[in-house]
């Protein structure tokens, strides 16, 4: 989870209003007007203002804790000592699947020689389980250790994967999993390409991923979003027999994951392997970790298989992780379907404290919810304690010494289990080319993309004004006759700035790598290596002043919703930083959303932010039959 700063804590422990800074250039500037840039922030209702005041006195509690990590991911960022001499383990990391070694600090799987050595000593389980230093970093301080791996090997590791013999007579089914708020989807179109007319793929499923942080701008908006992977899905040449279904989902969530599971299991018969595709930073893995904890995999297997390490940073999966599949007898299935109907009649009076406590936390962090529950669960045996009376005892002219500590068995699966096993598989990651993430550090990676869901921000502008979304991307209303409205969709920790079009040069220039833009961040000598910003001009037409006509996408920063009067014509220049895409998308992914806003905030472009209720799928609400 991504961890609020002290001081963003404090401005939502208190009423926000908006705030406008006025900056004179002296006596001699004075004259030449003032120039004004307005703070839109999200206005927390007293419920969220309560939680925040409490997270505040946490973090300080909790800052000399903090302060001992960061040192501790310090240690962890410096490059550790590599044995060229030792050969490859032979093993999986458990967190990426990269193949662990000692050799090369730069390389997928690396761990540092003394704990290598250490690992092995301890026998052919050692390894097993072990985690190499990247997951290790990712996993305990969110840093990621910078490695050399081309998009050559990705798409190479992957291509090897698919072309395997068919296991079971079948193909592989192809589980696609697509970010919807990245549409059009980079990476879609080479899929046919990479699978090659040498692939005898049982069809391909795509999964619509992270629903979850988008808003409702009206009735039926999730019937509208399935309709645009369609069309995508189409464009790119996937349709007919080839295409098998389009779920949307939340991995995160849980929001129609249960749905995905059905499907899933009613693919069994057609398919062979099941592999997870996607481009970076699509969910994949926390897809993989939900799955793995569903009625989809083996009831033993959560207990035996680690799961994908999950991170913001891009590429977090190097190789091929994989889990067995549950076969899905008629019993199974009747029996998961029981479960499924009681669960559905509950409500959420019914749940336990602690199923309430998870609930409201993702709650806080998407607008749709699910809960994922697993109906075939091992027991487990209870534990038998070793009791020694002679390690208790000691002579009084000897010191009391501790017992030996015994080596935790790790389950193993047994070969009846696994001799016919379908599996699924978590691939590395299709890297998205001209993409903004590429550029950022991992610190600006958190802020730039969304972990809770996202409140639209809106603003109304006039010819000559121009809206900045933090350094990564710029709008310019050049021409119009009419105010127009643009609603900004992006993380919520991203400042947006309005000003006018003499004095925008002037504060990106003088702003760029500071805290009043935020990102990037790094101060002149981060400028030094980050590409400037590039125009686009964009010309459109209006078609309601309750209807968005297009997105300007601003790579995967975030997109801004224009909004203009019917047949109204509109001049714009948008800006990214070189070499990343700026797509202008008809029609809009949300083209009501400039209708989710609160009054006109006075003297000021902007508009009180709303954030629209959440909902929870398969619970009942209180008072219906």
């Amino acid at each position: 989870m991504l961890r609020l700063g002290s001081a963003l804590l404090a401005r939502l422990a208190r009423p926000a209003r908006p705030r406008t800074l006025l900056r004179r250039g002296g006596a001699a500037a004075a004259g030449d007007g003032e120039e004004r840039f307005v703070f839109l922030e999200y206005e927390p209702d007293p419920a969220e203002r309560a939680a925040a005041a409490a997270a505040l006195r946490r973090e300080r509690e909790l800052k000399p804790r903090r302060e001992r990590r960061a040192r501790g991911a310090a240690a962890a960022a410096v490059p550790s000592l590599s044995d060229p001499s030792v050969p490859p383990s032979g093993v999986s990391c458990s967190g990426c699947g990269a193949e662990l070694q000692c050799g090369d600090g730069g390389a997928p799987g690396f761990v540092p020689a003394d704990k290598y050595r250490s690992l092995l000593s301890e026998g052919p389980a050692g390894l097993r389980g072990a985690v190499c230093q990247r997951c290790w970093a990712l996993a305990h301080h969110g840093s990621a250790l910078r490695l050399r791996l081309p998009p050559e090997q990705h798409r190479r590791v992957l291509s090897a994967a698919l072309r395997r013999p068919p296991r079971h007579g079948r193909g592989p089914l192809l589980l696609y999993v697509l970010d919807v708020m990245e549409l059009p989807d980079p990476v879609l179109p080479q899929l046919p390409a990479l699978l090659g007319p040498d692939v005898p793929a049982a069809g391909v499923l795509v999964v619509g991923n992270k629903v979850d942080l988008l808003p409702a701008d009206c009735r039926g908006h999730l019937g509208r979003l399935r309709q645009r992977v369609a069309a995508a899905c189409a464009l790119a040449g996937l349709r007919g027999a080839a295409l098998v279904d389009i779920r949307l989902v939340s991995a995160k969530t849980g929001y129609g994951m249960e749905g995905l599971v059905s499907r899933l299991q009613r693919s069994w018969k057609c398919a062979g392997d099941v592999y997870l595709l996607g481009a970076t930073n699509s969910g994949k893995s926390t897809l993989f970790n939900t799955l793995l904890r569903s009625d989809y995999c083996k009831s033993r297997a959560p207990d035996i298989i680690d799961r994908a390490t999950v991170s913001p940073w891009p590429g977090t999966t190097l190789n091929l992780l994989k889990f067995p599949i549950i076969n899905p007898t008629c019993d199974r299935i009747f029996r998961r379907q029981e479960r499924l109907k009681e669960e559905a009649a509950k409500t959420e009076d019914q749940l336990s404290i602690e199923e309430k406590k998870y609930l409201n936390q993702l709650k806080k962090q998407g607008y749709l919810v699910g809960r994922v529950g697993r109906t075939f669960q091992q027991q487990k045996s209870s534990t038998e304690i070793d009791f020694d009376p002679d390690m208790l005892s000691y002579s009084m002219d000897e010191d009391p010494r501790d017992p030996p500590k015994k080596r935790e068995e790790r389950e193993e699966f047994t070969h009846n289990e696994v001799k016919d096993a379908r599996w699924c598989f978590d691939t590395p990651g299709i890297i998205k080319e001209d993409c903004v993430l590429n550029l950022l550090t991992e610190k600006e990676v958190k802020l730039v993309l969304p972990s809770h869901a996202i409140v639209p921000r809106t603003f109304i502008l006039k010819p000559g004004m121009v809206l900045f979304l933090a350094a990564l991307g710029r709008i310019d209303y050049l021409e119009g006759k009419k105010p127009a409205w643009f609603s900004v969709l992006a993380s919520n920790l991203l400042p947006v700035h309005v000003t006018t079009l003499n004095n925008a040069d002037t504060i990106y220039e003088k702003h760029t790598a500071q805290e009043f833009l935020k990102v990037p961040m790094g101060g002149e000598e981060r400028m030094k290596e980050f590409p400037p910003l590039v125009p686009q001009d964009i010309t459109l037409k209006g078609i309601g002043t309750t209807e968005a006509v297009a997105d300007i996408k601003l790579s995967s920063a975030g997109w801004v919703a224009v909004t203009a009067h019917a047949e109204e014509e509109l001049l714009l220049r948008a800006y990214t930083p070189k070499g990343t895409a700026l797509v202008v998308r008809e029609p809009p992914l949300l083209p009501y959303i400039s209708t989710i806003r609160g009054a006109r905030i006075p003297g000021t472009p902007a508009y009180r932010t709303k954030k629209p209720p959440s909902f929870v799928e398969n619970l009942r609400t209180t008072g219906s039959r």
